[in-house]
């Protein structure tokens, strides 16, 4: 009951069901609640970059922040994507709120800010004294509010009260070094924390060893994330020095943390003390060559990791030919991801023989390495050993013609086949290979030219792939012929469960293949996303198929986006298109 009548309370003040039409409005401009302001935060700072997804646990939960998802596609450009440089939710140089300076709390006045912050702040110092009275509390999310910086230690004072509290998540909440320094002296009174998340604090670069010295022995800690935090190479030690207390850690996210690489040796040699890891992201860490060798060497102490994440690192290409064979003593890895990682040819040779020995391997990313293109061997017509592979993901690989003209040979003659340098797609997805990939869900084989014109190739194999739900073919060149072939292949039933299709940026489709594609779109029961969208550099007339297309999208129950950028509407098809909704009593997003 005290529970709910503390939420009660907070729901009125975020309304601002007390304030009056004199506080709304101040020279004539509506002013905006907390909630709104709290809102608008999120949806300015909110990154384009991929932010791991929050896993809720059990247990009661108090002021739950917003839950960001990965997008299980890449962003599309004509040349190598480039990686995101700058990917802090916000301006380090931006003026921190007027809370946070040394003027006492009571004393901001109303007219310091124009903004509702003192609002904001009053929401804080009665947030704060709510939280002792809440001794069975397990869940705190104050993640994506500024205010929390440099208040931090109003809160911590708190904790105390909440001994049961097991997660803790403070992510962009702009944490100063007084915070870390009073959230270290904390952890004392919090004994059963198991998931401490502070990702996205920028200032916390150099200064993590104010908390990291606060971890004592017999700390439940399972889930630390400190996620583009500016950390430093001493951070790095800082890090690896705590990981003899954290027995009990299974995930480790450290991403877009550039300079942390230059620690990853103190780190590696500390990982033996975290057997039960579970998790390691090291997303864009600056790692090296022989950064792979120092996890090599660690990776025999961690028999229960099921997900590797060493993508965005481009200066570890040609350091996994010497050390790569350690992958093999990970029975239970469900993830491996190293796009972007400028793999070798030299790579590709221990990988090759290495990635088909995880058999419980689920997802395999190798996107966006050129080299992959060139390589004499042939990773993918082992995949057939992976049974329980979901998603293969190799946009952007520079794969070769020939290697669809070998696909078919080897369909054909069910025979091995010797191959030259070019012929890289070797079975990717032949009858063999998909017959032994019942749980394949997800195909990318975006910007890869080869595939247009050859697509055959690809949906005969796909016929024993049942189990397919997404299906990207962006930038692949493709012609009419192959969406004439694709629309027969949905008519006969073979992509029943398909649900996303990208056919984006194949500006080589005529009219009369788009045309010949739509018809067969109704075949598609289980579709609700598709994108048909043109090149950056395009524009082209809707063709007859618009109305055609209309009709279909209304006999798609599950349907819910399309992309037709810059594919030109007449005005009459404009029309169409903002009446489709209302007329069929549905709710489709619309990008053009």
């Amino acid at each position: 009951m005290l529970l709910k009548t503390v939420l009660t309370m907070f729901a009125n003040l975020l309304k601002g069901a007390n304030w009056s039409s004199q506080d709304r409005c101040e020279e004539g401009i509506l002013k905006r609640s907390p909630f709104q302001l709290i809102m608008n935060q999120i949806k300015r700072k909110k990154s384009s970059v991929e932010k791991e997804k929050h896993q809720c646990s059990s247990g009661t939960r108090f002021f739950r922040g917003l839950h960001t998802g990965k997008s299980d596609g890449g962003s599309k450009g004509e040349s190598e994507r480039a990686e995101i440089d700058n990917s802090r939710p916000y301006n380090q140089n931006e003026k921190q709120a007027p809370w946070v300076a040394d003027e006492p709390p009571h004393l901001i006045s109303k007219t310091n800010t124009t903004s509702g912050m003192w609002r904001i702040k009053q929401f804080m110092q009665k947030l704060v004294p709510v939280l002792s009275f809440l001794p069975e509390l397990e869940e705190l999310n104050l993640s994506w509010n500024d205010f929390v910086g440099g208040a931090l230690k109003l809160l911590a004072l708190r904790l105390h009260h909440m001994s049961k509290l097991k997660i803790l998540q403070l992510n962009n909440c702009r944490l100063t070094a007084e915070d870390v320094t009073s959230l270290g002296e904390a952890l004392e009174t919090i004994p059963h924390l198991e998931e401490l998340d502070l990702s996205w604090n920028n200032n916390i670069g150099g200064k993590l060893s104010l908390l990291t010295k606060r971890f004592q022995t017999g700390c439940k800690i399972k889930i630390l994330k400190f996620t583009d935090c500016s950390l430093t190479t001493k951070d790095g030690e800082s890090l690896a020095e705590v990981l003899n207390v954290l027995h009990d850690l299974e995930v480790l996210d450290i991403s877009f943390n550039r300079n942390i690489g230059c620690s990853l040796k103190s780190i590696a040699q500390e990982l033996k003390n975290v057997p039960v890891l579970k998790e390691l992201n090291l997303h864009m860490c600056g790692l090296k060559k022989d950064s792979f060798q120092y996890l090599g060497t660690a990776f025999q102490y961690l028999p229960e990791l099921n997900k590797l994440d060493l993508s965005c690192n481009k200066e570890i290409g040609g350091g996994f030919k010497d050390s790569a064979t350690h992958l093999a003593s990970f029975k239970d890895l469900e993830v491996l991801d190293l796009h972007r990682c400028c793999v070798t040819e030299e790579d590709m040779v221990v990988l090759t023989q290495v990635i088909p020995l995880l058999s419980s391997l689920q997802e395999l990313n190798l996107s966006s390495n050129k080299n992959i293109g060139v390589s004499s061997n042939y990773l993918f017509s082992r995949l057939r050993f992976l049974p329980k592979l979901k998603s293969v993901v190799v946009s952007s690989c520079s794969l070769g013609e020939e290697s669809f003209a070998s696909l078919g040979e080897y369909m054909s003659t069910k025979a091995t086949i010797s191959v030259s340098k070019q012929k890289f797609l070797v079975l990717i997805f032949s009858a063999e290979t998909a017959l032994h990939l019942p749980e394949l869900e997800i195909l990318d084989l975006s910007w890869n030219k080869c595939v247009g014109g050859n697509l055959k190739l690809l949906l005969e194999a796909l016929k024993l792939a049942t189990e397919i739900r997404t299906l990207r073919l962006s930038s692949c060149n493709l012609v009419a012929e192959d969406l004439t072939l694709l629309a027969l292949e949905a008519q006969g039933g073979h992509l029943a469960k398909l649900q996303k299709l990208d056919l984006s940026y194949n500006d080589t489709v005529s009219d009369e293949g788009w045309a010949t594609f739509f018809q067969g779109l109704t075949a598609l029961k289980e579709l609700s996303e598709l994108d048909v969208s043109l090149r950056p550099s395009s524009c082209r007339d809707c063709g007859m198929w618009f109305s055609k297309l209309l009709t279909d999208l209304s006999k798609l129950p599950a349907f819910t986006e399309i992309g037709m950028q810059r594919w030109a509407l007449l005005e009459s098809q404009q029309r169409q298109m903002e009446s489709f909704n209302q007329n069929t009593k549905r709710n489709v997003h619309f990008d053009y």
